[in-house]
């Protein structure tokens, strides 16, 4: 099994699964200019099988794949692994962007795209994820919520609580400003590295994917603050 390979950009490893050739063979020649090292399947339970002996540090993953889609393959991933993946598809009706980030989705841009597009959101992404893992501070506590920056790990009550990567650092991030707002615009600057756009729903899919998570129907844990961004509640017992 191959290694993941390290922090530095040169030899990052990405997996491209999409049922087209010709697009995969692109890919392959464009991320391979920018130093990247690029594999490719073309059927989803092959793709699936692929993503699962580890190894690459970042998934390209169409949705529309023969067999078995882009959706199922990610959900079936994510049992496993929490390697960053972008969804690549042709559709782009609000319902599949919810239903990408529902299925576990760290981003996700519609085709076409321009090649230079996908590259900084692939080096984003990476960048997010090696960023984490070397200056993970200390584990957090918020009530019965604890999150732990080393592991990766956050746990509701005791019991572990599956994350995606995004998901995971917006509650980071939300948790170590408890009692405090987070505007919508620092979260899009530590995901993305850019101010959030008046229409993305991105940021807004995987608040309420935290919500479903860790909320209860009698404790609201995440308050939006409208037109401002995103407030972590702190407990009473815990205030002050």
């Amino acid at each position: 099994m191959r290694q993941s390979s390290n922090s530095t950009e040169t030899g990052r490893s990405i997996l491209v699964i999409d049922d087209d050739v010709s697009f995969c063979k692109l890919m392959a020649e464009f991320l391979s200019a920018h130093d990247f090292h690029v594999d490719s399947v073309q059927a989803g339970p092959r793709g699936l099988a692929r993503a699962l002996e580890g190894g690459h540090d970042l998934i390209l993953l169409d949705v529309m794949l023969p067999v078995l889609d882009g959706f199922h393959v990610l959900q079936q991933l994510r049992k496993q692994t929490a390697v960053p993946v972008i969804f690549l598809t042709a559709r782009n009706a609000e319902r599949d962007l919810i239903a990408g980030f529902e299925a576990g989705a760290d981003d996700y841009i519609s085709k076409p795209f321009r090649p230079h597009e996908l590259l900084a959101r692939v080096r984003a992404l990476l960048r997010r994820s090696s960023q984490t893992r070397s200056t993970a501070g200390s584990a957090l506590a918020v009530g019965d919520i604890e999150l732990n920056p080393h592991t990766r790990e956050v746990r509701k009550a005791k019991v572990p609580v599956e994350m995606t990567s995004a998901e995971f650092e917006i509650l980071e991030i939300l948790m170590r400003s408890a009692g405090n707002v987070v505007s919508r615009d620092e979260l899009a600057g530590v995901l993305y590295h850019r101010e959030a756009s008046p229409f993305e729903r991105t940021i807004d899919v995987h608040i309420s994917h935290l919500r479903r998570k860790l909320e209860t129907a009698d404790r609201a844990l995440i308050q939006t603050i409208r037109g401002v961004g995103y407030l972590f509640v702190v407990p009473e017992e815990h205030a002050g």
